[in-house]
């Protein structure tokens, strides 16, 4: 275990050397027309602002703290992540251009051609314009995650109607608010979070559910909010479980007492806000005579990463006669891990989770994110067979303080 510590520390610390090596190359090269004096100003705040970017994580033990100012560490987190995708975009390019290079003299040694085409564009040659262009590409992400800070309150409303032919007639017309990953512990802006809770009431929903993490780590996090989510109010109730964020597994506790009595503040907070917390557990939904299943399972993965506490066939005991079913699940990948397989009568899965890494494209004819490349089903509907799945792409944020393409979501959804 040691030595495969020591080889994992040996493989970063060499990326960390290359990335520096080649964005340091770029900055030389973008400087290299200014007088000499110029150019040692410009090195000189690069390496301030790299060691300023190193100091940064080493201090993120320090920011988990709660007592440690949430404006300063989301700060600290928006520029600490902006320099490091810029760093590793910029030498991601001019690595892969040192590749080409590599190529070419090899093919001249096995092939005798020694003349290495060179393109010119503009007035540059081909290494000159993919530096340029390794430059434009890091800025540009550098200023779009600057700008995603704008967007971490941009609640956006997301509207679907899904029609299934065993729905009891009574739920038609049956209006949901799905929303999921409130992540207080992240907000600094009570104003900006009241607008959110304002969209919400403002659909006049039936019912309104919420699929986990409504804390970052600690459930003291909600205090400063309370006030603000009891507002959230509709006829046949809200309902809520637990996301893998909601126990505490990312903290250092003092003891396993300490984290045990931080769930059970958490389940205090559910049942303060009016909301039904469900733990592996169903109920049935009543109007008009008739009813539909309610099911709610703590958090289950079927990703290595995460933990799972749920029990499925806990929570399913005794919904089997119900004639529709929702699943109320935070992490997706639950879906094809066990509900395709095993629960194949449960009509509508209810997710969040990934947030669709608040980083991607989201416009009607392309739907992208990184995340996609590790969750199969990662936001919006998805179907099989007769079973339908949503994820919603969260209401809060967490890590990077913005939202880029991914806008913080408020989902309506009617039955039909």
């Amino acid at each position: 275990m040691r030595r495969f510590q020591g080889l994992s520390l040996v493989i970063l610390l060499v990326v960390v050397a290359m990335v520096e090596y080649y964005t340091f190359s770029a900055i030389k090269f973008a400087t290299r027309a200014l007088k000499p004096n110029a150019r040692y100003i410009i090195y000189g705040i690069y390496i301030a602002i790299t060691i300023a970017w190193f100091s940064m994580f080493v201090m993120m033990p320090m920011m988990r703290q709660p007592e440690f100012n949430k404006i300063l560490r989301n700060f600290i987190v928006s520029f600490a992540m902006g320099i490091l995708i810029t760093k590793i975009m910029i030498a991601l390019i001019l690595f892969l251009d040192d590749v080409r290079r590599v190529g070419f003299h090899v093919a001249a040694l096995l092939y005798g051609n020694h003349h290495t085409p060179q393109l010119v564009q503009n007035g540059m040659s081909r290494s000159q314009f993919i530096n340029s262009m390794a430059l434009l590409v890091g800025g540009t992400l550098f200023s779009t995650m600057l700008y995603g800070m704008t967007n971490r309150y941009n609640y956006n409303l997301k509207k679907l109607k899904l029609t299934f032919g065993n729905l009891p007639a009574a739920f038609r017309g049956l209006k949901i608010i799905h929303i999921s990953d409130i992540h207080s512990g992240s907000f600094t802006n009570t104003a900006a979070v009241q607008k959110g809770i304002d969209m919400i009431n403002a659909q006049k929903p039936d019912v309104v559910f919420f699929t986990g993490d409504l804390v970052n780590n600690r459930s003291d996090e909600m205090y400063e909010y309370m006030d603000t989510f009891k507002q959230i109010r509709a006829p046949m109730g809200v309902y809520s479980i637990f996301g893998n964020h909601d126990y505490g597994d990312y903290v250092d506790w003092k003891s396993d007492a300490d984290k045990a009595e931080n769930l059970e503040l958490l389940k205090k907070i559910h049942a303060q806000l009016g909301w039904r917390l469900l733990l592996d557990e169903n109920i049935a939904l009543n109007k008009n005579g008739e009813q539909i299943g309610l099911i709610g399972v703590q958090n289950t993965s079927f990703k290595n990463r995460f933990h799972t506490y749920g029990d499925m066939k806990k929570a399913y005991a005794g919904a089997e006669s119900m004639p529709f079913k929702i699943l109320l699940s935070h992490d997706p990948s639950h879906w094809d891990g066990e509900i395709n397989t095993k629960y194949t009568d449960v009509d509508l899965t209810l997710s969040g989770h990934t947030h669709g890494f608040q980083f991607g494209v989201d416009i009607p004819w392309l739907k992208w994110s990184p995340v996609q490349y590790i969750y199969k089903q990662w936001a919006g509907l998805y179907q099989q067979g007769n079973q339908y799945m949503y994820i919603n792409r969260g209401f809060g944020f967490l890590g990077y303080p913005g939202r880029v393409g991914m806008l913080p979501e408020i989902t309506l959804i009617e039955l039909a």
